[in-house]
């Protein structure tokens, strides 16, 4: 009897202090494993949304939400019809005649400091006429994942560009250099990309309508605003079409 009971409590025991292992390891695991991939999965969700709106909608979200039209002018065009999304990597180039052969490899660092999701900016101080990018810098973009890039300056190689499909939206071609004319002024710095203020980590979109920069913080609200006009205006086309009337459409849709 005494053998029996013993034998019992013995396996209780054990029993619980099992489960309290297992409590013990489901409560510390818990935040390890939940913690960082849901902030990699929200910048995921987020990036994919800005993917699949259109840049007029993102414009026109930030003038209604934030009273800011933050975009490039109609000079910044794309070297083929491309359209993406992707957080601002900015560069800035100063003019300067220079014989040293080490004035551009912050530039080259911070190429290769970028990843997937990445978009170059670029500012070269009066630079309409200077190649700020070609197809070597475009190549090792696109090996690193960039979604794409945005020269306040020209851009060169374009039928290099083109044939390895690396989107590249600039101020015009030019065959010339910035290599012993410029020097590199810093990287993941706030900068004035024709005419848009640019900080590192800034929304980065970009279509055939032009380029726009959305600030990181306002980067979930301007999505979602962004996206319900995008509902309401592809929803007006059948709509006119079958009112004939662009007047009863916009009093329905309220949108224009």
């Amino acid at each position: 009897m005494t053998k029996k009971f013993f034998g019992s409590r013995l396996r209780l025991t054990a029993l619980i202090v099992v489960l309290l292992a297992a409590i013990v390891a489901a409560i510390s695991f818990t935040p390890r494993a939940f913690s960082r991939p849901a902030d990699a999965s929200s910048d995921s969700e987020l990036l994919d949304g800005y993917r699949h709106v259109e840049v007029a909608s993102v414009s026109d979200a930030m003038e209604r939400l934030i009273g800011q039209r933050i975009y490039l002018s109609h000079r910044m065009r794309p070297i083929f019809a491309s359209k993406f999304a992707g957080f601002a990597l900015t560069v800035k180039l100063k003019k300067e005649e220079n014989h040293d052969p080490d004035a551009l490899s912050g530039m080259l660092a911070a190429i290769d400091s970028g990843g997937p999701n990445s978009v170059y900016v670029m500012v070269v101080e009066d630079g309409a006429d200077i190649a700020g990018m070609g197809g070597l810098m475009g190549t090792a973009m696109q090996a690193r994942g960039f979604s794409g890039a945005v020269i306040d300056g020209g851009v060169r190689d374009t039928a290099y560009l083109q044939k390895i499909g690396f989107p590249v939206f600039a101020l015009g071609t030019v065959p010339s250099t910035s290599v012993g004319h410029y020097r590199f002024a810093g990287a993941n710095i706030p900068l004035v990309c024709d005419g848009a203020p640019v900080s590192a980590g800034d929304i980065v979109v970009a279509d055939s309508d032009g380029v726009v920069v959305v600030p990181r913080a306002k980067a979930a609200d301007v999505l979602a605003t962004a996206q319900e006009m995008d509902f309401k205006e592809h929803s007006m086309y059948a709509w006119i079409e079958k009112l004939k009337s662009i007047e009863e459409a916009v009093k329905k849709f309220g949108r224009l």
